[in-house]
């Protein structure tokens, strides 16, 4: 008697469970006495009879339906199994996990800036998390006409907004346009309040929005960079010495040996110059100045005029002018 009183019995349960799966519907099959449902862990199950939620049950385990559930239920607890006979209700499983999800952009999202007319081309990458919150809502807006529904569509409607989210909130928050990543803080916080909005109208709720990093096209990149350097030279003429200086080592210098030799001359003596001007020199103290004194000269020389005062003959180096006797030493 056993047999014929289950014969019809089965397993309420997320048949096909998948981690990337919000929820699945058991649904167009009667439950029978003696039925089971079966809740795992991170999952919910909703009894829904007529798209109105009859229940919610959220301990994993296995339960008898007609024992353990139906007592439960808010308008079936009148419910009596006949023989051959039972009930037609909707089982929605719902995944309970916050799901992580990577985005970026697929394109470049030109924003606007003073220094490009046609707005900065930036793209983006980084990660949004949600989860369920409102079962009401999930069952009157998705599944009351999906059976079943994935993290792969939730992250389509959000990526197809996101594009005008960022032009958003990059523009209000982007005060340093080259310098994006000190504000990626503020601009993923705007941005996670937007996407709540327009995802909590399917029951879900935006838990956490990150901006892992923002990329400028390759010509930006390389002005960035090398204003980088010239602020850490902290000097023009110096940040020229260093291009012109990386431009030999690289051979992009050109015009033949003579132009480059002639080049690491001047760059030779630009920076030889640039380092004795920036040198502390040791100031030595200036000479004294005063009357010429007529002390002899204590080094032993004395200077000899080329002819004689006296008589203008020629002198040769002699003491006395050898034709008048005059002494010529000073």
């Amino acid at each position: 008697m056993g047999f014929f009183r289950n014969q019809f019995a089965n397993v309420v349960e997320w048949e096909e469970f998948r981690d990337d799966m919000i929820f699945w519907k058991w649904s167009n099959r009667e439950i029978k006495k003696g039925s089971k449902l079966v809740i795992r862990s991170g999952q919910d199950a909703i009894f829904v009879n007529n798209g109105k939620i009859e229940g919610i049950f959220e301990n994993e385990g296995s339960y008898s339906i007609d024992s353990d559930i139906i007592p439960f239920l808010s308008t079936l607890k009148g419910f009596k199994f006949g023989f051959n006979s039972g009930m037609r209700v909707e089982v929605l499983f719902v995944n309970t996990k916050e799901f992580t999800v990577k985005w970026g952009t697929q394109n470049p999202v030109l924003i606007p800036t003073p220094q490009l007319p046609g707005g900065m081309p930036i793209r983006a990458n980084g990660t949004f998390n949600f989860k369920v919150n409102d079962y009401v809502t999930l069952i009157d807006k998705i599944a009351g006409m999906k059976d079943s529904y994935l993290v792969e569509d939730v992250k389509i409607r959000i990526t197809s907004v996101l594009d005008q989210l960022l032009m958003k909130w990059i523009s209000r928050e982007g005060k340093d346009m080259f310098n994006l990543q000190a504000n990626a803080s503020d601009i993923s916080k705007g941005i996670q309040e937007d996407l709540d909005m327009q995802v909590m109208d399917n029951g879900m709720t935006i838990t956490g929005f990150h901006v892992m990093s923002f990329n400028y096209p390759q010509e930006i990149q390389d002005m960035i960079t090398k204003t980088a350097s010239h602020e850490m030279i902290g000097n023009l003429q110096k940040y020229q010495q260093v291009t012109m200086t990386d431009g030999i080592a690289s051979g992009n210098v050109k015009g033949g040996g003579a132009a480059s030799d002639m080049a690491s001359m001047m760059m030779g003596m630009n920076i030889a110059n640039e380092m004795m001007r920036n040198l502390n020199p040791i100031q030595q103290p200036p000479a004294e100045t005063g009357p010429v004194s007529d002390a002899p000269n204590p080094s032993g020389d004395h200077k000899k005029p080329n002819f004689c005062p006296n008589c203008g003959t020629k002198n040769e180096g002699a003491n006395f002018c050898p034709n008048c006797g005059q002494k010529l030493s000073v």
